[in-house]
This record gives structure tokens, C-alpha cells and sequence, in this order.
């Protein structure tokens, strides 16, 4: 009787094992199957771009969506400055940027110098010298200006706060495209000189030839172009300059700013975090960037009793323009001044 116990149980496993094993394959290689798809919508999550997979579900044939990302992050292009060999350039205090000059605003002695004659992008730097022709144009500040799709960046593409149809005076305009490198803001203050935006750039490089600034040239009011450009020995010059108006100190130097371009007020932002620091005591500044530029930042600042005026051309990293303003007050400061 237990041998034909034992032979029964023998030919049951035999027929139910096989099937078993191919149901737990089946389940496993659909585990496999399920965790190679997942890692692969992992790997790809921020993409952007949607992709269509065609699936069989319970039989059916079902259609996915899956928004897939790069597994890395794409590179960025080479600056100017990279092309033109100054990545290679060292300097005593290590700094992150190709090019960098620093001039004691009174005496316009040259106290850092790195690569100061070189014409490069300027990026949003431009909009000191936009500011500089509005201010000096003696416009109504309070004029209100619309902006409209000639407005839009058909350089870069990059989008802004201000919609189509906002209206803002002139003086708000300004005090966002210096204060928070507003571009829509730079472009319509642009736009609505005498004669429109080509009789502004005919005006911003007529005011740089004025000022003897030999390396530079204009083609747009935003700096949103890499044909905006210009040398570090150029901008102190712009920077001087612009220095002379107290409504650009002003604009520039503000940490905050709320605006009504219609619907609801807008709280806008400087670009320029060194501007809320305590230890800084800033009385212009701008910053600036597109790919072909770098990191821009020019300043003029209080340190040690002397007023500086600061260049930074071509930075790599989100904060090391500021790191190498911080380095060279850090050297200034171990400085006597001399008579």
C-alpha cells in the first residue's frame, strides 16, 4: 500500500513540477522583465521627451507614455574665452574666471589684472549700458510701456515673468532689467526709444565710443546675443560711467521689488546674492550669463576705506564669480593703501 502511495505522489509531481517551474520561470522573467523596465524609466526620468512603448497586458495590447530624461547631464559648450585659450591662464589667486580686472575707482590704479584686454561676450552686462542710454535719453520714466512679441527672445528662447500685453513704466522697466537682468524689461526699454530698438543700439554704441571703449560693441539691448561684447578694461570705463547716475546705484543695488504688470503684483529678485550680504557694502553692480559668456559680474564696492571697481568675465560655476570677488577683497583687505 505505501509503494502505491509513494507511486502515486511520484507520477502527481512528475505531471505538476515541470508546469510549476515554467509558471515560476514566467513569473520571474516578467519580475526581470518589469525591473529592466523600471530601471529604465528610472535611469531616464527627467528627459522631457515622450516616448511610446506598445505593451501586451493581461493579453491586450496597450499603448504607454513614459517622459524619459538624460542619464547624464549634457555638457556644456566651450565659452568664448574657452576657445580662445584663456582657460589655461593661471593667476596668484587662483581664480574661476578667464578674465579678471580690479581698478581703485579714485585713482584708476590697476590692482588686478587677467586677461583685461580681451573683447568677449558680455551677456546681461549689456544692460548697464542700456541703462546708461535710457537715463541720459532724459525719457519719461513714467511713461508706460506694453510689452509686446517683439519682446519674445528669438536668441536663446529663454522665457520671463512678463507676458504678453504687461504694462509697466518705464522706470520699472529699468529698475527690473538691472535689478533682476529682467530681458522682456530690456528689450521693450529697447523698443520704445526715438526710432526703436536699432536707433537704441546706434545710441549704446555711440555712448561707448564716446567713453572710449574701443573693444566693445552692442547689438541688442538685453545682452541676450554673444555679439554683445566688449574687454574688462572696457566695462570699468561703462561702469564709471554709470556710476554718475544715482538712479542706476539705486536699481541695481536693490535686493527686492514688487511690480504691477496687471492682475497681481510681482515680487522680483536681485541676481546678485552678495547684495543682501552684511559684509558688503556694493554701490553697483550686474551680473550676466549665456553659454557663450560665461559667469559675468562687474561691481563697484567698498573695501577698506577704497573704493574698488570689480571685473569678472567668463566664469565657470554657478557661484564662483562671487567665490573670486570674495577672494579678491580678501586680498585687498591684506593690502596697505597707499598714498
Amino acid at each position: 500500500m505505501a509503494k502505491v502511495f509513494r507511486r502515486a505522489l511520484f507520477i502527481i509531481a512528475t505531471a505538476i513540477l515541470p508546469a510549476a517551474l515554467a509558471v515560476a520561470a514566467t513569473t520571474e522573467s516578467h519580475k526581470q522583465s518589469q525591473k529592466k523596465h523600471v530601471t529604465h524609466k528610472s535611469a531616464k526620468a527627467e528627459n522631457g521627451r515622450l516616448v511610446k512603448h506598445t505593451m501586451l497586458v493581461h493579453g491586450k495590447r496597450r499603448v504607454v507614455y513614459e517622459r524619459l530624461a538624460l542619464v547624464h547631464p549634457v555638457a556644456e559648450h566651450p565659452s568664448a574665452g574657452d576657445i580662445a585659450g584663456l582657460k589655461s591662464s593661471q593667476d596668484p589667486l587662483a581664480l574661476q574666471s578667464n578674465v579678471a580686472f580690479v581698478v581703485d575707482q579714485s585713482s584708476s590704479k590697476v590692482l588686478f589684472e587677467k586677461n583685461s584686454n580681451v573683447s568677449l561676450p558680455i551677456a546681461s552686462i549689456t544692460k548697464l549700458m542700456t541703462s546708461l542710454v535710457v537715463v541720459e535719453s532724459n525719457q519719461d520714466m513714467n511713461e508706460i510701456i506694453e510689452v509686446t512679441t517683439d519682446d519674445l527672445d528669438k536668441e536663446k528662447g529663454t522665457g520671463s515673468r512678463l507676458k504678453m500685453g504687461a504694462k509697466l513704466s518705464r522706470a520699472d522697466m529699468l529698475h527690473i532689467a538691472l535689478m533682476s537682468s529682467e530681458n522682456r524689461a530690456a528689450s521693450a526699454l529697447g523698443r520704445s526709444y526715438s526710432g526703436g530698438l536699432p536707433a537704441f543700439v546706434l545710441a549704446m554704441n555711440a555712448k561707448a565710443k564716446q567713453l572710449g571703449m574701443n573693444d566693445t560693441h552692442y547689438v541688442d539691448s538685453s545682452g541676450l546675443s554673444s555679439q554683445n561684447v566688449a574687454s574688462a578694461r572696457d566695462l570699468v570705463k561703462l561702469i564709471n560711467a554709470a556710476y554718475q547716475h544715482p538712479l542706476i546705484r539705486e536699481y541695481s543695488t536693490d535686493a527686492k521689488y514688487v511690480v504691477n504688470p496687471g492682475g497681481r503684483p510681482m515680487q522680483y529678485s536681485t541676481t546678485n546674492r552678495l547684495i543682501a550680504s552684511p559684509d558688503w557694502d556694493i554701490g553697483l553692480q550686474k551680473t550676466g550669463y549665456i553659454s557663450e559668456a560665461g559667469r559675468c559680474l562687474v561691481m563697484q564696492a567698498m573695501i577698506e576705506g577704497r573704493a574698488i571697481v570689480m571685473v569678472f568675465l567668463d566664469s565657470k560655476g554657478k557661484y564662483s564669480r562671487l567665490a573670486d570677488a570674495g577672494r579678491i577683497r580678501k586680498w585687498l583687505e591684506t593690502l596697505k593703501p597707499q598714498a
